[in-house]
């Protein structure tokens, strides 16, 4: 691992987090699984600059960000749409810019969707915890530190091992489709529902006002979470013995308003769940703001496996067309 310093935050903006792909196979410790809200968008930031899929970058929330490069590198910013400047000068999202020493990269303020994800060439170097450096800052793991803190203006970011050399910057950035993927729309939301076992706790009424119903993102929302404004859902009991709470399960409190627990979700949870919203889904839910509307539809574990499939069959023709390395291919 190399400790060459590349990259100093002037500004972390409203929130700037390390993160890989996440901590996994560690909830009987307590600990979550952290990683990126918007897989899509981690995934093709680091594609971007050839790195393999689950080196650490920046994601950042809502806007502000402003880094300098100490030594010439390759960066790639994906996710929310935003204005980006380089020294003052507006450039692009989605494709790789190489930055020399001195040089300033900003990002103005999200004006679609909400996170963004900032790769270097050779990945941001971080001690891992449990398997990985993703940050969660309410168990007080992972970063920079390893206290789960958010980045801070002066931190210096190293790389964690020597950039790939082949990196084309003069491509086009990646094409609108690609890029607005994950981002919301003029339309509801629409998020596919696995039902589980509990399903059965609801009503055939209370199941038909849920998928028939549109919900709105509540201001109550963050990584661990969104809970969702709409009819509420009744279920014929409002507390369990506490199991396991997986990545989209959505929870059904006593006022009867859906939560969808998300990345830094508790491990443990009582409440009833109706079902689980699609990976897939989840990562489009992460970019919505307070007030976005949105819907559930019920789909089976069949079509949920169709679609995850089909969708890393979409990715790995999108790598190849824009001449992404083999080595960074990856699946869903």
């Amino acid at each position: 691992m190399t400790s060459m310093t590349v990259l100093r935050i002037i500004s972390p903006g409203v929130l700037s987090l390390l993160q890989d792909q996440g901590r996994f196979g560690m909830g009987a410790l307590g600990l979550t699984q952290g990683g990126p809200l918007d897989l899509h968008s981690f995934r093709w930031a680091n594609a971007l600059v050839a790195n393999p899929v689950d080196s650490t970058l920046i994601e950042h929330s809502v806007g502000g960000l402003t880094l300098q490069a100490v030594a010439n590198c390759v960066i790639a910013v994906t996710g929310a749409e935003l204005a980006l400047s380089l020294n003052g000068k507006a450039v692009q999202c989605w494709q790789a810019l190489a930055l020399k020493a001195g040089d300033e990269i900003e990002l103005g303020m999200c004006s679609r969707g909400l996170r963004a994800y900032i790769a270097v060439a050779g990945g941001i170097a971080a001690p891992a915890q449990f398997g990985s450096s993703a940050t969660v800052m309410r168990e007080g793991i992972g970063g920079l530190q390893q206290n789960g803190q958010k980045l801070t203006a002066g931190a210096e970011l190293a790389l964690a091992t020597k950039a790939n050399s082949h990196i084309n910057t003069n491509k086009a950035p990646v094409a609108a489709a690609i890029r607005q993927r994950t981002l919301p729309g003029t339309t509801p939301l629409q998020l596919r529902l696995i039902e589980g076992y509990q399903a059965a706790l609801f009503s055939a009424t209370a199941r038909a006002q849920f998928y028939l119903h549109t919900y709105q993102v509540s201001p109550q929302f963050d990584r661990m979470g969104y809970k969702l404004n709409g009819p509420a859902i009744r279920c014929s009991t409002s507390q369990l013995l506490s199991e396991g709470i997986s990545y989209g399960a959505v929870q059904i409190p006593p006022d009867g308003q859906p939560i969808v627990l998300l990345n830094d979700r508790q491990t443990l949870g009582g409440y009833p769940k109706i079902g689980n919203v699609l990976s897939l889904d989840c990562w489009a839910l992460a970019q919505a703001s307070s007030g976005t509307q949105l819907n559930f539809s019920p789909i089976t574990a069949a079509d949920a496996h169709n679609a995850t499939h089909l969708a890393a069959a979409r990715l790995q023709r999108e790598y190849q067309h824009y001449g992404i390395s083999p080595t960074v291919l990856d699946t869903l």
